[in-house]
């Protein structure tokens, strides 16, 4: 691989469609998690007897699993290695779906979807740090974008997949669904993934060391404003995610198919520029794409806020498809930018990379509601104001400036 350090010595990588299911799949987790249970909440709370704020509490703790998932098995996974965590993980989040599905009430069914949370982020994390293990520079953001087109799937087909259960069989059936899916997953990583930080890579010391390493990336200007602006531009696409369904259901008044088709459009538009950006990746940098979506995205975030202003339906939906869609340029380069600086400590500097963007993305989720929110305002100032802070993020930490093909590569030795 260009730019990577003679004191680092490669694992050899598998190559093929399979290493992209097994990692795709451990990192669309997380939507899986969210989004396939959702058609089942009525049902949930019928038949606990509790109000259904008792019940979307389970998606709250679900969230902060997984940010917590992901903030402890990052640094755990440059100790102890990838294979055996991601085993781990996914086994215990099989197990605990099904737990899940067996919960007698209401509160136990919260504890667990914490613990459920934790499997799967430790599992996200972890399937990230293994790209950097094999790739860097811009053949990982070309992984990267192929990972993007399972994730932006999964939370597509989540929702209809619960649907689909729903129909023959009560709501411990998705539950059931996602343990089995864990557990299939699990036996295929078990079967064929190769351990890929070897241990003479593998970081020593506690909890002391970790911190240490945590602060120099946080201190790190060109991580930050890869972590930093991918976080703001992700939080700006959660705001429409948390917001949308109100505007155009309530202040619009289309139908749930009619949003359900438009969701699904954003979210195709999404996938169709993560693999666009594999192809421009053999024109362009990384760093260039990532600047381009950026300014991408405020623009058409501008012009949510103006179209929301005007009450216009169509450009509303127009503008909202392209800061959904740039999402799908954005992700694969700021991760593989990101974590191409700390090649020695991928799995922390992932951990904190998916920490970041999960508190600002939860920070600009209720703030999409605030005011009158059916009008869409409300929302269009939350994504205008993370799109354009990512972008100042970027600009003022000035990554362009770093040498390299759009990255500072770290030595072994410095990383550690």
């Amino acid at each position: 691989m260009r730019g990577v350090p003679a004191s680092i010595t490669r694992p050899a990588a598998p190559h093929g469609p399979l290493l992209v299911v097994m990692l795709g799949l451990t990192t669309a987790i997380g939507p899986l998690s969210l989004d396939m249970y959702l058609p089942a909440f009525p049902a949930i709370a019928a038949d606990f007897g509790v109000p259904d704020a008792q019940v979307q509490l389970s998606l709250t703790t679900c969230l902060i699993g997984l940010a917590l998932g992901q903030l402890v098995g990052g640094p755990l996974s440059d100790r102890w290695g990838r294979r055996r965590p991601v085993v781990f993980s996914v086994t215990a989040y099989a197990v605990i779906s099904l737990l899940c599905a067996l919960a007698p009430a209401a509160p136990m069914l919260v504890a667990l979807r914490l613990l459920q949370g934790l499997a799967g982020g430790f599992g996200v994390v972890v399937a990230r740090a293994v790209v950097r293990d094999l790739y860097s520079g811009v053949a990982a953001a070309k992984f990267f974008s192929q990972l993007t087109l399972i994730f932006g799937v999964a939370p597509i087909a989540a929702p209809a997949l619960g649907s689909a259960v729903l129909r023959v069989t009560a709501w411990p059936g998705i539950f059931v669904a996602l343990g089995a899916i864990a557990a299939l997953l699990a036996l295929l990583v078990a079967a064929r993934l190769p351990e890929t930080l070897p241990p003479a890579q593998r970081a020593q010391g506690g909890l002391g060391e970790t911190a240490r390493v945590a602060r120099r990336l946080l201190t790190d200007r060109g991580y930050l404003a890869f972590a930093l602006g991918q976080g703001c531009a992700f939080a700006a696409m959660f705001a429409y995610i948390s917001g949308s369904s109100f505007v155009f259901q309530d202040g619009y008044g289309i139908s749930p198919t009619a949003f359900s088709l438009l969701f699904g459009l954003n979210a195709a538009g999404l996938i169709g520029l993560s693999q666009a950006n594999r192809r421009l990746l053999d024109r362009f940098t990384p760093t260039r794409l990532l600047t381009g979506a950026l300014v991408t995205q405020t623009v058409a975030a501008a012009g949510v806020l103006a179209a929301a202003a005007l009450g216009s339906l169509a450009g509303l939906a127009a503008a909202l498809f392209v800061v959904v869609a740039s999402i799908g340029m954005v992700m694969p380069n700021g991760t593989a930018l990101a974590l191409d600086r700390y090649p020695q400590r991928a799995g922390t500097a992932a951990a904190l990379l998916g920490g970041i963007q999960s508190v600002v993305a939860a920070v600009a989720a209720p703030l999409a509601g605030l005011g009158d929110a059916g009008t869409g305002v409300p929302m269009a100032v939350v994504i205008l104001a993370f799109a354009s802070l990512a972008l100042l993020t970027m600009a003022v930490l000035r990554p362009w400036q770093i040498h390299g093909p759009g990255v500072r590569r770290e030595s072994a030795e410095s990383a550690q």
